[in-house]
């Protein structure tokens, strides 16, 4: 088989071009957004809103609107209770955030069991790659245009308000309104991400990529173009890996991350474990007397 069978082969199943391009939109957002995860700390929040918007999504098709529009209510309604439970009891926030998510979970598991539905809503959770139709596509082609749009336009003021929240508030900027937005973007995120690795798996998608882009390089700017790029070449090169070896798309996507993640933080010029080593041993070969 020859390169180019092997490459455009996949793609003459309309399956396989939605699955690739819902994958490849998933992927990009969710690293770009993930920078700022990365940087703010949020990692947990981030797994916390991905699980607890599983209700949110649930309802609105028992109700019969868009998933965004649950998903985003219940982002925020965990944040909400997060932040209730911390603040007015001895709970510590990572407990908090444990609680608040792990209960919204199970109740998004608990609807699914008596919703009616004439489709596996179970989907939801392990997400169904390769079943996204059309309809499907298009809706996560306008989340996804959306929170792109909106991380590159506010990506100074997000970057601000990671940094130093005080100065963003000098000058005029509004840190709990960033904060909100940046979560309520996580919610969206998280509905695109739904389509292609399922709830389980979104998580891996909002922080892999932005943690390996950290170990390449200490400018954030330069951040925001890595993370993606590592990514969507991570979703393609999982996508075809599953057909080939016919095993789960979602998962062999977030395995290919992993995957990349692992050779960076090993081999990483400046901050990988190797790298680090080897300009350890250079260094102390420098500072060495010549006989």
């Amino acid at each position: 088989m020859n390169l180019i069978v092997f490459f455009l082969e996949p793609l003459s199943y309309d399956f396989m071009v939605r699955a690739l391009a819902t994958t490849l939109i998933a992927s990009i957002v969710c690293a770009l957004l993930s920078c700022w995860l990365v940087l703010i700390g949020w990692s947990l929040m981030g797994d916390a809103v991905s699980h607890a918007v599983l209700p949110g999504v649930v309802l609105a098709y028992i109700v019969g609107v868009p998933f965004a529009v649950g998903a985003v209510a219940f982002g925020f309604l965990a944040v909400g209770l997060i932040g209730l439970v911390r603040d007015t009891s001895r709970v510590k926030e990572d407990a908090a955030i444990g609680i608040v998510f792990t209960t919204l979970f199970a109740l998004g598991l608990v609807l699914i069991s008596i919703t009616p539905s004439q489709t596996d809503l179970f989907h939801i959770i392990f997400g169904n790659l390769l079943g996204v139709s059309w309809a499907d596509l298009t809706q996560i082609i306008v989340l996804g245009a959306i929170t792109f749009t909106i991380l590159v336009i506010k990506r100074r003021d997000f970057t601000l308000f990671a940094f130093d929240p005080t100065h963003a508030h000098a000058i005029g900027l509004n840190p709990k309104l960033l904060g909100a937005a940046l979560l309520g973007l996580l919610a969206l995120t998280a509905v695109v991400a739904l389509q292609a690795v399922g709830v389980v798996l979104v998580v891996a998608m909002l922080i892999i990529p932005g943690a390996t882009a950290y170990l390449l390089t200490d400018r954030f700017g330069r951040m925001l173009v890595i993370a993606p790029v590592i990514s969507a070449m991570c979703a393609g090169i999982g996508l075809y890996l599953s057909y080939y070896l016919d095993t789960a798309s979602g998962g062999m996507v977030v395995l290919t991350q992993g995957a990349a993640f692992t050779a960076v933080y090993l081999f990483s010029p400046r901050h990988g474990l190797v790298g680090q080593r080897i300009l350890a041993r250079r260094r102390r070969g420098s500072l060495e007397p010549s006989s």
